[in-house]
């Protein structure tokens, strides 16, 4: 068993893969073996997280999942540790491995009850209702009120909770509670949740809802060695990388950021999300950076970043400069984005470019045909309304499936999509999408994206190469150290996306 951290990339396994990899090894292993050893992973991190609990509360579901809580229920009541069981089941509709592990338990003198226990903070409660049978194709039948209670209750409450295998109502393959299985209430859990991962990683307890649902993941893989290849994977950090001694400036990129409108157009000045994108890349280890605001007369307002080189949009060599396009661009950076999609040989597209490709069919087809052209490399960064829009879609739509909507986005235009939010996710086509175990809610903040921008702005100008995988790459290394950022945040300290930008370890 081992704790899931942002330390080492995981493969991740959608609920089918899981499935067939499940049924492999049962029919390679003596009936109920996969149980016995759920149960016992359950039974030893309930004892760990919980050591003097007065009551540890099960609950237990009518399939599998209740099976391996029924079963861990009964080591822990043979080891004499205070166990109570609630159950939804039925003898007679339980699965054959989970009907076993009911009746060992009825053997063993575990003690049932039709109601929770009233539970403290030192207790546990054991969430074993529902596992993978929950998908976004096949609804579920109106819930039973008393898992709904049970769940409200533990969510509530102020003893921590254990979900085994999944939070129950969690959709494994997209990290989005079934309809009418979400939380009670809005907000994070009273009390520390857990979830023990079985058999496989799940890419729904890292991205979306699963995050808050999940809360610390840990992992058991029962013994078996997957059959199959990952669907997904939960990115490591990047690897660490030494600069030469002999190197130059030069040697590490240079970077333009293009947007910024000022006041003088609409009245509405950005200049300050040019401004936070082009740090994040001083930051971030580029070479040089170069900013091109879309307002003249918005040079004045530049803060203390002598760093930093101005230059008018068409004084830039495009191609021979990677571009971070659109960080407040407003509505002066349709203009120069023709320019700029046929002419940058490495490309991030952010924010303002995204909503103008999204408008124009035309910018749409030049985007495409980047991904055909040799030795360019194209990173878009959306928020989910942002890629709503260039999916011609609604919000939900994307937020329902967030791997799914990462995948049609990098495959409709040929480049890398990096869906920001929580677990944001990186895709790129022809391989497996990548979740971001890095980042916080402190990130939810104005600016941290253009801070986001600069940073993948600044590994793609220093690759060697400007190539698919080149993009790859430094969107997830980059979207990987934004978070890791945030997580070093000192406590009770506000994050503003200057102060992000200057904290960058790169």
């Amino acid at each position: 068993m081992q704790r899931i951290t942002p330390a080492h990339p995981h493969a991740l396994f959608d609920c089918a893969a899981t499935r067939r990899i499940e049924a492999a090894a049962a029919a390679a292993l003596p009936p109920h073996t996969l149980m016995q050893r759920a149960g016992r992973a359950t039974a030893r991190l309930a004892l760990a997280l919980a050591p003097h609990a007065r009551c540890i509360w099960i609950a237990c579901g009518g399939g599998n999942n209740g099976g391996d809580g029924l079963e861990a229920a009964m080591l822990l009541h043979r080891a004499g540790h205070p166990v109570l069981v609630t159950w939804l089941g039925t003898p007679d509709a339980l699965p054959a491995d989970a009907r076993q592990s009911w009746q060992r338990a009825r053997d063993a003198g575990v003690p049932f009850a039709d109601t929770p226990p009233a539970l403290g903070p030192q207790d546990l409660c054991v969430d074993a209702l529902l596992g993978l049978g929950l998908t976004a194709q096949a609804r579920p039948q109106p819930p039973d009120a008393r898992l709904l209670s049970w769940l409200a209750q533990m969510h509530a409450g102020p003893a921590p909770t254990l979900c085994v295998d999944l939070p129950s109502g969690l959709i494994a393959d997209t990290g989005q509670f079934a309809p009418g299985l979400g939380p009670a209430t809005a907000g994070a859990p009273a009390a520390a949740r857990h979830t023990l991962a079985l058999l496989t990683l799940k890419s729904g307890l890292f991205t979306g809802h699963g995050r808050d649902a999940a809360g610390s993941v840990w992992f058991d893989d029962l013994g078996v060695t997957p059959t199959e290849a990952p669907g997904a994977w939960l990115a490591g950090p990047p690897p660490a990388t030494a600069r030469a001694h002999a190197s130059h400036k030069g040697c590490h990129g240079d970077l333009a950021i293009v947007g910024g409108e000022g006041l003088a157009a609409r009245g509405m000045g950005m200049t300050g999300a040019a401004l936070l994108a082009a740090g994040a890349a001083l930051h971030g280890g580029a070479g040089r950076v170069m900013l091109a605001l879309l307002d003249d007369g918005a040079t004045a307002a530049l803060p203390q970043q002598p760093e930093l080189m101005l230059r008018r949009f068409e004084a830039l060599a495009l191609d021979r400069t990677t571009v971070v396009c659109g960080c407040g661009g407003g509505a002066a950076v349709a203009a120069v984005l023709p320019q700029v999609l046929q002419q940058a040989p490495r490309l991030v597209l952010d924010a303002d470019a995204l909503n103008a490709i999204a408008a124009d069919a035309q910018l749409q087809a030049l985007l495409r045909a980047r991904g055909q052209r040799p030795g360019s490399a194209t990173v878009l960064t959306p928020h989910p309304l942002e890629a709503a829009r260039l999916l011609a879609c609604g919000t939900p739509a994307v937020q329902t499936d967030r791997l799914a909507a990462a995948r049609t986005l990098a495959d409709r235009f040929g480049c890398t999509a990096l869906l920001k939010g929580s677990g944001s996710v990186i895709a790129t086509p022809g391989q497996p999408p990548r979740i971001n175990p890095t980042g916080n809610a402190l990130l939810a903040t104005g600016g941290t994206g253009d801070v986001l921008a600069g940073l993948v702005g600044a590994r793609l100008a220093a690759a060697p190469l400007a190539d698919a995988m080149t993009a790859f790459d430094a969107a997830s290394h980059a979207c990987w150290l934004h978070g890791a950022a945030a997580d070093r945040w000192p406590r009770g300290q506000a994050l503003t996306a200057g102060r992000l930008a200057q904290a960058l370890d790169c």
